[in-house]
């Protein structure tokens, strides 16, 4: 039986065969360079999905919560590391997650540092994140003074262990010169090897985001990538050239339920509350919320002429429609919308369809069911 008879309100498709082709060129990518990929599950948040990248030597992952870190504990990840400023009110929670799993997490303070000393009685591992220009958060790459604040305090306790730095070059979304963005990444990281690695010749350097590793090539001697957007893709992600629409891995399935053919467009269910409201901009001033696909049996096609949600509210999405999509829709069919950010679009819905028809789990939807 079609999965696109299990449809009849917005669903979030998935592709199989296109997500492990992503996961599969990621995990390449990195062997190629000497690294160890450690995917951001805060993308896919699936047991299912953690499953397809175990295929492809992925042993360990990132997530950005501690809630999160807990849905994934016991199902043989090596370790699992929390990509957040630790939460010193989450320090309980963590010693008891840390008894079965190993877990690390990442530290900007002493304060911080100094509760985890005080709370821990199972071992848990830490990076300092480091701010090479970023501005989010972070120690700033040269405040060594604060660095070692937090190592000197790490010390006290035998159950904290230092495991290296972690850098977010999250500019990579706005900057278009990535190559210059991850000169400062890799001279910043190589900087703190180099420094610290005398007295910790164990320690690692990690890298994380997605326009950045999808396009370079030289990493220089960093040790390890995190990436989270590869496993899916999205429009934002096409629009930084980090993929082509057909390397983006889910669709939102949204029914159509009106047609203004004189106007040009097409009202669907799908709005904000399955897709979020992130946007593009276009060129006339607009917003583009998403774009069209066509459904079909074996997954969607990209059409000719471009079609895409001009707006949206919490269950209303209006699509911009080609001549193309007018000809050929009808009231009561089923499209697809290639989201601005899948993300939080997987977010939204809390699960997923293959098109093989089989329902596939997301941490959010399993924590209401």
């Amino acid at each position: 039986m079609s999965y696109l008879t299990h449809i009849a309100s917005p669903t979030l498709l998935i592709d199989e065969q296109i997500c492990r082709k992503n996961l599969q060129k990621m995990a390449e990518k990195a062997k190629r360079n000497g690294m160890k990929l450690v995917p951001h599950f805060k993308t896919a948040q699936s047991h299912v999905i953690g499953e397809w990248a175990k295929d492809y030597g992925i042993k360990e992952i990132t997530v950005s919560s501690i809630k999160m870190a807990e849905y994934f504990c016991g199902h043989g990840w090596e370790n699992i590391h929390i990509a957040f400023p630790f939460n010193p009110l989450e320090a309980k929670r963590l010693n008891r997650l840390a008894k079965n799993q190993s877990l690390s997490v990442q530290l900007i303070n002493e304060t911080t540092t100094q509760t985890l000393v005080d709370a821990l009685e199972n071992p848990v591992g830490f990076f300092i994140e480091i701010d090479a220009g970023y501005g989010r958060t972070g120690v700033h790459v040269s405040d060594f003074g604060k660095i070692e604040a937090i190592l000197r305090t790490a010390k006290k306790s035998d159950k904290l262990k230092f495991r290296g730095f972690y850098l977010h070059a999250g500019h990579t979304y706005y900057e278009k010169d990535k190559e210059a963005v991850y000169d400062q990444t890799r001279a910043a990281l190589g900087m703190l090897k180099a420094k610290y690695r005398s007295e910790y010749p164990k320690l690692v350097t990690r890298t994380g985001d997605t326009p950045g590793c999808a396009v370079m090539e030289d990493f220089g001697d960093i040790d390890e990538m995190g990436p989270g957007n590869f496993v899916f893709f999205d429009m934002m992600q096409v629009a930084l050239g980090s993929c082509t629409r057909e390397e983006v891995a889910v669709a939102l399935a949204v029914p159509v339920v009106d047609i203004q053919k004189e106007r040009g467009e097409i009202l669907v269910h799908g709005g904000g509350v399955h897709l979020s409201k992130d946007y593009l901009p276009e060129p006339d001033g607009g917003k583009n919320f998403g774009e069209v696909v066509f459904l079909t049996e074996t997954g969607w096609t990209i059409p000719k002429e471009r079609s895409f949600l001009k707006s949206i509210s919490q269950e209303h999405g209006l699509i911009k429609a080609s001549s193309e999509l007018l000809k050929s829709v009808k009231i009561g069919d089923v499209l697809g919308i290639l989201p601005i950010h899948s993300c939080m679009t997987a977010d939204c819905m809390e699960s997923y369809l293959s098109i093989g028809g089989e329902v596939i789990d997301h941490a959010e939807g399993a924590r209401q069911g």
